[in-house]
């Protein structure tokens, strides 16, 4: 019999508190209201705010070696990236493109599937542009899916 609640290729979210995550800026540095912890407390009411400015970034460290096989994000309308990029790399190479994805321009929680993505411990999420005029995003929420690597 199957088990309920787990899906059969055995990703899972790969977001710990062991993660080290920068972030390119935040609004007018008030990381109090709207600092990049916000985008994985699970409340709908907090979010990371950049400041303006193209390609907003968002960095994630792994303490071990993963396959992501999945990103989710929630943007709030009108503030979505619009051109996006994953990069990734192990420990001290340096980071080489995984994918691009292209977001809608709303408020509901997003699923890109990552083909074939190579084991590495850093994640890099590139915002190239922004819907929003001045290049800012905002995330609600942000998951990566996939498996540690062993």
């Amino acid at each position: 019999m199957p088990s309920v609640g787990k899906s059969s290729d055995m990703t899972s979210s790969l977001i710990c508190s062991e993660i080290q995550c920068r972030v390119s800026s935040v609004l007018n540095r008030d990381v109090k209201q709207f600092g990049k912890k916000y985008m994985f407390d699970s409340n709908e009411e907090t979010c990371w705010n950049s400041d303006q400015g193209d390609s907003q970034w968002v960095t994630l460290e792994f303490p071990q070696p993963i396959r992501v096989s999945q990103l989710k994000v929630q943007f709030q309308g009108g503030f979505s990236g619009k051109t996006c990029r994953l990069e990734g790399c192990l420990k001290d190479e340096d980071m080489d493109k995984i994918a691009d994805f292209y977001p809608e321009d709303n408020s509901s929680l997003q699923s890109f599937p990552i083909q074939a993505a190579p084991t590495l411990n850093c994640l890099k999420i590139v915002f190239e542009n922004s819907a929003d005029f001045f290049g800012r995003i905002i995330v609600y929420s942000l998951d990566i899916l996939g498996e540690r690597a062993l």
